[in-house]
């Protein structure tokens, strides 16, 4: 049913008039704080409270425009006959949080989720875009289960440095290696720095943060073409008091997520994240924002997915532009008019119409930054899926962004037992290690990092470098950034850290890797295997007090989405009766 089907709701049957309509002594304190507050009646008797969920913080460079933006989402929704009020939620900083945002992914989620269960709120704009805060915001909106609408933070600027554009994440890895090669001096490294991030907004190459920007507006979540909007354009305010405005009617109608999530909709969102080379990451959090909703998204599903869609952005780190490039070409939009054959059209949206319709007519700008089908950046998925004994439950790998010779591997291991092991010995000129060998690193998955760190892009050791090697086989439990390349394997299942098979490698074991038959095998025999493992001692727990033992015992592997098991689907939560 469209939402211009739908039975458009009366006054009375909004949330919020449970706390500002009926006439007792609980919503007389209601109504006496919001006229504290500097309110008026006619501010909100009767009308839909917008919950504004803003994650802007001093310390979130993506989020610098947010405190802006949320006044120009409060624009949209007065406009629209709502009350608006601004709920900040904890903001999760890519750049600085450690060990890693990804062990506050899930907090960030409860926190969202339970706002908007304990408020008077009827809808909700959710304002992020830095990588973990946009499935966080999704999840908890999804099982709440209230009209919400998602406002992506965009883009940053092109980095700039002598001439040359600079894209964030990727090219910092990039130049990294070729100052510890000695082909750059500190004058450089330091140009570098002050270049590479030139205004508001998340990184603008497909990292983690696009990739889940464009797959939330696949999903249906954001208005046409919001994720492709640069931070720093005046379209990007322009769409945030657009998204004001729309909330407002998307709670007349009653539109909620479980209206717009389905499994065709994350099958489509699959074929984006494919199309458009993005992020690893995005595997963990589709699993975990699909199981929100109740759809079952296997890895296995992700697989054959990537063997009909071929990447098609020709965007970094798979490619040669950046974000505000593809914007101009046309953005979202119309990559998913290119890519449309391979979507299902009639999944509903938050502006009321279908996939579909919204893409009809998008074409590119530019052929050259979004590809045709027939012409593609690479003519395969741009994530693939492997299992083996060494990964039982799955691992993944970003083929377009690693050397293809590579794809087909059999090399040593060198093995690293944690973070601060592999940074203590990698450019040791005594490592026994060659171009032919396989980096691995273990204690780095969601119990051993803990949080799963994006430590899986393994920096080549600097004799390799200053030989020329710019790329190996590394694997790890680990995840990396979304702006990374190389041939990294990540998200090994179960992981290390709770004895999962990497546990048990020992430097000098043979590994194979085989993408074209999606295989991942320790070269060593069952026998010695079991020996291994029974010879295995658990590590002590990370945490002993706090959130942290919260997070240990209830965290799942990265093929379960690494939500806490309490919080996968089911019906959402009944609402307690509320005096």
């Amino acid at each position: 049913m469209s939402a211009g089907e739908r039975r458009r709701r009366k006054p009375e049957e909004l949330r919020s008039h449970r706390w500002f309509g009926v006439d007792d002594l609980r919503s007389f304190g209601h109504r006496s704080r919001s006229y504290q507050i500097g309110f008026a009646r006619e501010d909100f008797a009767g009308k839909p409270v917008i919950g504004i969920i803003n994650t802007w913080s001093d310390i979130n460079p993506c989020h610098t425009h947010f405190r802006q933006r949320a006044e120009e989402v409060k624009r949209g929704v007065w406009q629209a006959g709502g009350f608006p009020l601004e709920l900040p939620a904890i903001s999760l900083s890519e750049p600085f949080q450690k060990p890693s945002t990804m062990l506050y992914r899930n907090l960030l989620a409860m926190e969202t989720e339970e706002m908007l269960r304990s408020y008077p709120i009827d809808g909700a704009v959710l304002m992020g875009g830095c990588d973990k805060t946009t499935p966080a915001l999704i999840m908890g909106a999804t099982s709440m289960n209230i009209p919400a609408i998602f406002m992506p933070a965009g883009p940053m600027l092109r980095g700039n440095w002598r001439g040359n554009t600079l894209g964030s994440g990727s090219d910092a890895w990039k130049y990294w290696a070729e100052l510890r090669a000695g082909n750059i001096d500190q004058a450089a490294w330091r140009e570098i720095e002050e270049g590479i991030a030139r205004g508001p907004g998340h990184c603008m190459t497909m990292g983690t943060a696009s990739t889940m920007g464009a797959i939330a507006e696949t999903l249906g979540l954001t208005l046409p073409g919001a994720s492709s909007i640069p931070a720093a354009d005046s379209g990007h305010a322009r769409m945030a008091s657009q998204t004001g405005r729309r909330i407002v009617e998307m709670v007349w109608d009653d539109l909620k997520p479980s209206d717009i999530l389905s499994a065709a909709s994350f099958d489509n969102a699959v074929a984006l994240a494919m199309a458009v080379g993005g992020s690893t990451n995005c595997i963990i959090h589709l699993v975990a924002m699909a199981a929100r909703a109740g759809v079952d998204l296997p890895l296995s599903r992700f697989d054959e997915i990537s063997r009909h869609v071929p990447v098609i952005a020709n965007l970094r780190p798979n490619g040669k532009y950046l974000m505000e490039d593809f914007y101009f070409a046309g953005g979202i939009r119309a990559l998913l008019g290119n890519l449309a054959s391979k979507l299902k059209l009639d999944c509903l949206t938050v502006n009321g119409a279908t996939l579909g319709a919204n893409i009809e007519g998008a074409k590119p700008y530019n052929d050259d930054v979004i590809r045709p089908l027939d012409n593609p950046v690479a003519g395969f998925g741009g994530l693939v899926v492997l299992h083996g004994n060494l990964a039982p439950n799955g691992a993944v790998i970003k083929p377009s962004a690693a050397d293809q010779k590579l794809l087909r591997h059999t090399g040593p291991a060198v093995v690293f037992d944690d973070y601060n092991d592999m940074a203590a010995r990698i450019d040791d000129p005594t490592l026994d290690v060659t171009a032919d060998s396989v980096l691995v690193l273990r204690n780095s998955g969601p119990q051993g990092g803990p949080g799963m760190p994006e430590w899986g892009q393994l920096p080549i050791p600097k004799k390799l470098l200053q030989q020329g090697v710019r790329d190996m086989v590394r694997m790890s439990d680990a995840r990396m950034s979304g702006t990374s390349y190389g041939t990294c394997v990540l998200h090994i299942s179960p992981e290390s850290y709770i004895g999962g098979p990497l546990a048990l490698v020992r430097t000098g074991d043979m590994i194979e890797l085989n993408v074209a038959e999606r295989r991942l095998d320790l070269k060593v025999s069952d026998a010695e295997l079991a020996a291994r493992r029974a010879a295995w001692v658990a590590p002590p727990p990370r945490y002993q007090r706090g959130y942290g033992v919260m997070f240990a015992q209830h965290i799942t592997q990265a093929e379960r989405g690494c939500d806490f098991d309490f919080l996968h689907a089911g019906a959402p939560t009944p609402e307690p009766e509320i005096h």
